[in-house]
């Protein structure tokens, strides 16, 4: 077994799900579990000025070997958490070996399979080793792969000292699946003069452009009555609910559209009569059509408050992060950088939009220009969820060349 497969199983064993609404970042423990255990494998490889923060960010440095000047220092960036959408608990992984390119059982109990007629991609991986689920809960590729990629370039660098480089500076950080945007990273003091989160999609996946994302929590307070007696009085908040999703468009949702297709997303609806809450996500990579969108929601809301009242519907309306293309084509050598270390490794870079955003979102807006690296995972955010085993160790040696790539060595 590899050492980027062994470091990945052993990160998955961390329960790092986030949790919304704590007001506390990290907003769940095993965050800060994950973030002091890879701090101190940090410290047993050797690697300099590490620190784990109040926050859980977990901060370290691979001293540059060359004696060359003016050798920029590069930063590497994957998140300790997992998504909120289904458990992170208990992960069970196991590596399917040389996939024949059928049906792989996940969960003989409770009938979880995953089939390529689900996902077709899967039959692209025949002959591969690949990770998966037991069916009852998320991998984790997303992040932990990324995580894994990262410490095993740097474990493969201290061990071949004879590949030249500047100085890597490594950061986990804390509840990116719930729009933290590595908020308290101190970029400063991070010290990087560009650097690459390795958060992607499937083997060559390259990203420097996000969605633009805003998130609206809409709330309807209803009136309770006995139904035998409620013509005239009962006001019931979950069918307003109900009105109010009617009222969107119904094929701008994420399983409607695709690459530069913006949507509206109905992330949860909780409620009876008395009240209700529902939880949009809105996204479009093009700055105009995101401002439409926001507009779209105020507007439907402002409509069924002069039908029902403004003291019973309301909507609070907040920016998430903003398409990092715009900081990014202004240095487009560092996506070059990236596509050929890919190229190298014999990977076909593939440069795509994120349909969702990264922590370099916010990164590259901050100032630190952050594109995105693939971890070669797929079906994020459910017990679906799988990797191939050579896209991990594709993601070591490309951020292993990257490295030597900028300071102009052969690896």
């Amino acid at each position: 077994m590899s050492s980027v497969v062994k470091r990945f199983l052993h990160y998955t064993a961390f329960d790092t799900q986030s949790v919304e609404g704590t007001g506390l970042v990290p907003s769940s423990g095993g965050q800060f579990l994950l973030a002091h255990d890879v701090a101190e494998e940090m410290k047993t490889m050797g690697m300099m000025d590490v620190s784990v923060d109040g926050h859980a960010y977990v901060m370290g440095t691979l001293p540059a070997n060359t004696a060359k000047k003016k050798v920029p220092t590069v930063g590497f960036i994957a998140h300790l958490d997992t998504s909120t959408e289904i458990s992170g608990a208990n992960v069970k992984a196991r590596v399917v070996s040389n996939y024949d390119g059928g049906d792989i059982l996940l969960n003989e109990e409770q009938n979880v399979v995953l089939s390529p007629k689900d996902f077709p991609e899967l039959e692209s991986y025949k002959g591969e080793d690949l990770i998966v689920t037991d069916g009852t809960t998320l991998l984790g590729v997303d992040d932990k792969g990324g995580m894994a990629q990262i410490m095993t370039a740097v474990e493969y660098l201290i061990a071949h000292p004879e590949i030249e480089h500047g100085a890597v500076k490594i950061c986990f950080t804390p509840d990116e699946e719930i729009g933290h945007q590595a908020a308290y990273l101190d970029i400063e003091a991070f010290g990087a003069d560009f650097a690459y989160t390795v958060d992607g999609g499937p083997v060559g996946e390259l990203n420097y452009e996000t969605f633009n994302g805003a998130k609206a929590v809409i709330t309807i307070h209803g009136r309770n009555v006995h139904p035998g007696t409620a013509k005239g009085k009962m006001i019931n908040a979950a069918l307003i609910g109900a009105e109010c999703v009617s009222m969107f468009p119904q094929k701008e949702t994420p399983a409607e559209t695709e690459n530069y297709e913006g949507f509206y997303h109905l992330l949860s609806f909780r409620g009876d009569v008395e009240k209700a809450e529902l939880e949009y996500i809105i996204r479009d990579h093009d700055v105009e059509r995101f401002e439409e969108r926001k507009a779209f929601v105020k507007e439907t809301i402002l409509s069924l408050q002069q039908k029902y009242g403004f003291r019973v519907i309301g909507c609070s309306l907040r920016d998430q992060y903003y398409n990092m293309a715009g900081k990014i084509r202004g240095a487009m050598y560092i996506v070059e950088i990236a596509e050929k270390a890919m190229k190298k490794a014999g990977v076909n870079p593939t440069v795509v939009p994120v349909r969702g955003g990264t922590d370099g979102s916010s990164l590259s807006q901050r100032g630190l220009l952050t594109p995105n690296l693939f971890t070669g995972g797929h079906n994020y955010h459910g017990r679906f969820e799988y990797v191939p085993v050579f896209a991990l160790e594709k993601g070591v040696e490309v951020i292993v060349n990257i490295i030597a790539n900028i300071c102009g060595a052969r690896s």
